[in-house]
């Protein structure tokens, strides 16, 4: 059985579950962007991520953009990217404890 992981919103909303395989694999492509890139949109990021598994024949089941939202939304929530005030489009960075 699939094993799924609670996300968390960072205003505290209601936030989905999904695959922790999804979850973790996402989070790393997220985190391995953002080390290489000192900030990014979320259309660099997603874009990035989106070659790389391409690439590497990585098959992704779902709408890639969503699940990363999400992801992106609970790394927020967790401090381990932030967004750059003041940037439009809006950036992200990673914080301290990322």
């Amino acid at each position: 059985m699939e094993q799924r992981i609670q996300l968390k919103h960072p205003q505290g909303k209601k936030a989905v579950s999904i695959s922790k395989d999804k979850y973790e694999l996402l989070k790393t492509e997220t985190v391995k962007y953002l080390s290489k890139n000192p900030d990014g949109t979320f259309s660099d990021i997603s874009n990035t991520i989106a070659q790389n598994f391409k690439e590497k024949k990585i098959k992704f089941n779902g709408s890639l953009n969503w699940y990363l939202e999400w992801v992106k939304l609970d790394l927020e929530a967790k401090q381990i990217i932030a967004r750059v005030p003041k940037t439009s489009p809006q950036k992200y960075i990673l914080t301290k404890n990322g």
